[in-house]
């Protein structure tokens, strides 16, 4: 049972940790302090129930409907354009950086953006419920729940080390040059995301 929660931990934390726009936006929230915690905890909670569902056969069906992930790929590639385009702004308005410019937002606006970047991203959806859910599903049936554990371990001490920590070293790096740093890179990020998402449906539109 220990060798099938390590081995869900260690898979689950190997698709999670790889640089992505949830990763990039729970970074950014960190160092803002934008309820770092509430923000770690909303993508930890999505990511389980997503791994638990696909355990628990999801993955099949989305396999089986492939439409579904094209809906999802043009709605988040939208969405994380629309969300570079603000980090972009930033980087040209932002001179100053004092504690009243890194004051917490509404925790309602974070809630919501924090679903819309973790939900609208197709990559979510085929790391946890296809991916791991495709191979908790080959475990015997009662060492799923087991597996499960172990990837939903990973995606919690993920998020939480990265929203804390970014919290943590935000007096560090509240000069304003580092932030234009950051909202630059959080804008490339968004916007190759966005690129991989809906470039394989565009090469199939020209050349079908």
């Amino acid at each position: 049972m220990l060798l099938t929660f390590a081995t869900g931990f260690g898979l689950g934390g190997g698709l999670i940790i790889a640089i992505g726009a949830q990763n990039a936006f729970v970074l950014g929230q960190g160092l803002r302090r934008n309820h770092p915690a509430m923000v770690a905890f909303i993508c930890a909670l999505c990511d389980a129930v997503l791994i638990a569902a696909g355990v628990a056969g999801l993955g099949t069906l989305v396999a089986t409907y492939p439409i579904l992930t094209k809906v999802a790929a043009w709605g988040g590639a939208a969405f994380l354009i629309w969300y570079g385009f603000a980090a972009l702004r930033r980087v040209f308005e932002t001179e100053t950086l004092s504690e009243s410019d890194v004051r917490q937002a509404g925790w309602k606006a974070v809630l919501t953006t924090t679903l819309a970047v973790t939900l609208l991203n197709p990559h979510v959806y085929l790391d946890t419920v296809v991916m791991l859910g495709g191979i908790g599903g080959q475990f015997p049936a009662e060492e799923r729940l087991t597996f499960a554990l172990g990837a939903m371990s990973a995606s919690f001490v993920w998020f939480f080390a990265i929203a804390l920590g970014a919290a943590w070293l935000a007096p560090y790096v509240a000069r304003p040059i580092t932030w234009k740093i950051i909202d630059g890179v959080t804008c490339a990020v968004m916007w190759l995301v966005a690129y991989k998402l809906i470039a394989p449906e565009i090469a199939t539109l020209i050349y079908s």
